[in-house]
């Protein structure tokens, strides 16, 4: 009622109808910028691949080109450290077994330090360790992790912690095996609350004394030069974990997409000594020998970097891979120096010798010698500590020669 008498078609075009046409246009207009899109996708992906073709590959090349499956970096085709272990433990089954337990319990140890903010576990336990040192909740959490990983693998006969003043003897004989380990749960755990990198340090020997009964301490109280296998894992940004069985040293980084540790690279040390870096605590430096300070003020005049974490692991897996030098010497108030032998001058000189490096003791007892060749008397003894590149290591050692020290080996 009340329309005007027009016809359908006057009717369409009254109502809008007209416009018809021109929305039609616009919407091939768009199906056609959309195809124009879609052909410079395509252009420029044949121009990266392109590209990509006539590079050289990089570690960054995953991250950059995420979807050339020619690039992409397929982490379940590296080498895991348990492949590694099978292949180079020459079929001894009884040290591809300890290696797996070291492994496993630097992955927990790890967990727990995650963890460890979450749960309320930083800060002091309230007592002391068998080297005097505070102990740390995670001190404690660590060694009981590593004990029991180590104790219960079936292979170890005797055990050395820092964290235990006497030696852990496996007297289970169903669950003794050939091999002892030294080791530092937790080393730098004075950092941990500031969330600064710490880490673990073990050695491993075969022991020596014959027959399957209980081990004694003889079996581990032995040269650096006994030792079968030596590493250390970093816990930091990322989990590393470093060995060395005596033919060079593999580095190896925990993947957390599948929890397993894969292989990096081998870690050689520049023969020229790499970045010019010393790494010590000169807090001490008023008890240093004079060759030390006379090293450490013609490092500060000759442009070298000063770089100290306070963590062992942290500061050598630096110095490893840059080069320069680390020093915790012996001085007049520590004359044995600060670092235990077993289960951090060790290892630690095995993994640095055997990366290209020198491990030396600076001036201990008298004359300067190889920290590897060093004879303890009790499993926490200590030795000093001068380590690094032959460039570095060298003239600290020359610099003691010119004082009319022995230089031994």
């Amino acid at each position: 009622q009340g329309l005007p008498n027009l016809t359908l078609a006057e009717l369409i075009e009254t109502m809008g109808g007209n416009n018809t046409k021109p929305e039609c246009t616009e919407l091939e207009q768009l199906h056609k910028e959309l195809a124009e899109q879609k052909a410079q996708k395509a252009e420029l992906s044949q121009q990266v691949q392109k590209l990509a073709a006539d590079r050289k590959p990089t570690e960054f090349d995953p991250y950059l080109f995420p979807s050339l499956n020619s690039l992409s970096a397929n982490r379940s085709q590296k080498t895991t450290i348990t492949e590694y272990i099978i292949q180079h433990t020459e079929n001894d089954q009884a040290l591809a077994m300890l290696m797996n337990a070291v492994q496993h319990a630097c992955k927990v140890t790890a967990n727990a330090i995650a963890k460890a903010g979450p749960a309320g576990l930083y800060g002091l336990a309230g007592q002391e360790n068998s080297t005097g040192d505070d102990v740390k909740k995670l001190d404690i959490i660590a060694n009981d992790i590593w004990v029991d990983c180590l104790s219960l693998c079936g292979v170890c006969c005797l055990l050395v912690s820092e964290e235990n003043e006497d030696p852990i003897v496996i007297k289970d004989a169903h669950k003794r095996g050939p091999y002892c380990c030294a080791f530092d749960p937790l080393d730098g755990s004075s950092n941990i609350d500031c969330n600064v990198s710490v880490g673990s340090i073990f050695s491993v020997y075969r022991r020596q004394s014959e027959g399957d009964g209980e081990a004694t301490v003889a079996d581990i109280l032995r040269p650096g030069t006994d030792i079968v296998v030596s590493g250390y894992c970093m816990y930091g940004a990322a989990t590393e974990l470093v060995v060395t069985f005596g033919k060079g040293v593999q580095r190896f980084a925990l993947d957390p997409a599948f929890g397993e540790f894969v292989f990096v690279s081998d870690m050689i040390m520049d023969p020229k000594g790499g970045k010019k870096i010393f790494s010590c605590n000169e807090g001490n430096s008023l008890q240093w020998d004079p060759p030390i300070i006379k090293y450490v003020e013609e490092c500060k005049d000759s442009g070298y970097a000063a770089r100290y974490v306070g963590s062992m692991v942290s500061d050598v897996h630096r110095t490893l891979l840059y080069g320069g030098i680390f020093l915790y010497p012996a001085d007049k108030k520590s004359t044995k120096g600060k670092l235990r032998v077993l289960y951090e001058g060790y290892p630690m000189a095995m993994i640095t010798e055997q990366a290209g490096g020198i491990a030396s003791t600076g001036m201990f007892k008298g004359k300067l010698g190889r920290v590897l060749e060093v004879m303890p008397e009790h499993i926490h003894d200590r030795c000093p500590i001068i380590m690094g590149a032959n460039r570095d290591v060298n003239k600290v050692i020359s610099l003691y020669s010119e004082e009319g020290f022995e230089v031994k080996g």
